[in-house]
């Protein structure tokens, strides 16, 4: 029965052993230049980095009610759509009617949920 666990700890030790000898080579190879925030290079650390927000928040700064919201729709919808996947996978063996049915259902409420938080206007910018 131990021999069917085989593979797993190979592949799990072999995750480890890759994992340690990428950070001790970084330790070892790596760069070891400490940037002077005063410097020019140091400065432009500090710059935004594409997403046009400053490198260290202040405390009082707040993100808007909206970009949570939106946020949280995305996750929603996003792992609404992952569940999809499982269903795909068998639908091929399944041969079923009543599982195509199914997902059918599944997506015609995913999208009626859909509309219903863009004609709330869940999903606009203030």
């Amino acid at each position: 029965m131990l021999h069917q666990y085989l593979p797993i700890l190979v592949f799990a030790s072999l995750g480890i052993i890759v994992g340690v000898a990428f950070a001790t080579l970084n330790l070892v190879l790596g760069p070891k230049r400490f940037k002077n925030p005063t410097t020019s290079a140091g400065m432009r650390q500090a710059d935004p980095y594409e997403c046009g927000l400053p490198s260290e928040v202040s405390g009082s700064f707040r993100f808007g009610v909206s970009f949570y919201l939106v946020a949280m729709l995305f996750i929603l919808f996003d792992i609404e759509v992952v569940f999809l996947y499982p269903v795909a996978a068998i639908l091929k063996s399944a041969d079923s009617v009543f599982v195509l049915v199914e997902v059918i259902i599944f997506v015609f409420l995913l999208l009626v949920a859909f509309v219903y938080v863009w004609r709330k206007g869940a999903l606009d910018w203030r």
